[in-house]
């Protein structure tokens, strides 16, 4: 079975130095993948490693810099066959130049580059497998994939993801490490929200007061199964309740008109709402009675579950994927069948249905279990724990060999 990594290494690499760390991803612009990788160069730097970073770049390579972390900026997003090849001596360069210890790559086109560049230079090669990517081209895309396997040690962000890269690339499970993603519990704080923002956005939305509202976080595509919620709440029939689809469309203009079309087909435009992007989640989260997961393709994570719990708000998710991990079903949400409405129809109104009392003490227990199991701070503890691993460290700094 793969292993779940709870140590810290904190301490110098035998030779007396502290270790370096090179992670790298095609660009910094925005995603789970990103913020990720921010949050472990932030880590390692406070710990006193070495961290860099290398990307293509964007916006928030500004949060690096004021972390006072190294950016190299390389075409590493590229996946030009020529470009990936000539990325192969950028990146030797680049470990030879800092004394790189732990070469870690995060998406698979600069994973190639970085293998081979980890081999010609002798470097201990670590991968995070972030998702379940597609197959086919007769499995040409799935040998492309396996780059994602070929880590000494290969992180998966779930224990979904570790199942299946042991079922489709039959990845040794004793070299996967599981560690989960990891949110910002400072941030996705009931406590921190003040009723101004609440109040603001409830505004913004227009939010009639006493109506339970209903959320469901995430960009407006098929899969996040939109289409399921709309159809669920038609079942559901009722009308003194507000339900909420925030997010980017992100230019596919065709599946917006789309939902709206359902939703005026089902008589619930005064019900359902798509709001777009929102950039203050907390008070978003404050305002709302239920989040919905319903996603119809397995999440690899899913953080808008996990982000929910511990603003302690009670969630319905699709029972797939990594929603039957991150989610305490009966006790801090509701499991139902992916593309079920009249499963999710009902898991709707058990929850709404919930007492004041009862949902205070459901609301603690959520609380506690997304800051016990997925905090930034575990994440970051784990993976170094991953990286020490392969340096042969033992936590108190010396040599495990």
């Amino acid at each position: 079975m793969p292993s779940e990594n709870r140590g810290a290494f904190s301490h110098p690499t035998p030779t007396g130095r502290p270790p370096v760390v090179m992670q790298v991803l095609p660009s910094l612009v925005t995603g789970g993948v990103e913020r990720g990788t921010i949050d472990m160069a932030v880590a390692l730097a406070e710990a006193g490693w070495t961290a860099l970073v290398v990307s293509n770049g964007g916006h928030m390579v500004r949060e690096l810099d004021r972390a006072g972390v190294k950016h190299i900026q390389l075409p590493v997003h590229s996946k030009n066959p020529f470009v990936m090849r000539v990325n192969i001596a950028r990146l030797e360069e680049v470990i030879r130049q800092h004394g790189v210890d732990v070469v870690h790559a995060r998406s698979r086109a600069p994973a190639w580059s970085a293998y081979y560049a980890a081999q010609r230079t002798g470097t201990h090669f670590v991968t995070t497998f972030h998702g379940t990517y597609n197959g086919g081209w007769m499995g040409l895309k799935t040998a492309y994939n396996a780059i994602m396997t070929r880590g000494e040690r290969v992180i998966a962000i779930s224990h979904f993801i570790a199942d299946h890269m042991q079922a489709i690339y039959k990845t040794d499970p004793h070299k996967i490490r599981v560690v989960h993603r990891g949110i910002d519990i400072d941030k996705f704080d009931p406590a921190r929200v003040s009723q101004e923002r609440i109040i603001q956005l409830a505004q913004r939305w227009r939010l009639p007061d006493g109506y339970p509202v209903i959320m469901l976080p995430g960009r407006l595509t098929r899969w996040k199964g939109q289409t399921v919620v709309i159809e669920a709440l038609a079942v559901l029939g009722r009308r003194d309740i507000r339900c909420l689809l925030v997010g980017s469309d992100q230019g596919r203009t065709a599946y917006t008109e789309e939902l709206q079309a359902l939703i005026e087909r089902r008589g619930l435009t005064d019900v359902v709402h798509i709001v777009g992007d929102c950039n203050d989640m907390p008070a978003a989260y404050m305002l709302t009675d239920v989040v919905v997961s319903a996603s119809t393709d397995p999440e690899a994570f899913g953080r808008v579950i996990v982000e929910a719990q511990a603003m302690g708000r009670p969630v319905v998710a699709t029972d797939n994927g990594a929603g039957r991990e991150n989610v305490l079903d009966g006790q801090t949400g509701l499991l139902v069948p992916p593309n079920d409405a009249a499963a999710m129809a009902l898991a709707l109104d058990r929850v709404l249905a919930i007492g004041a009392e009862e949902r205070e003490l459901r609301a603690a227990v959520a609380i506690r279990f997304a800051r016990e199991n997925f905090s930034r701070e575990l994440m970051c503890a784990r993976t170094m724990g991953v990286y020490g691993e392969v340096l042969g460290l033992r936590p108190d700094g010396g040599d495990a060999a």
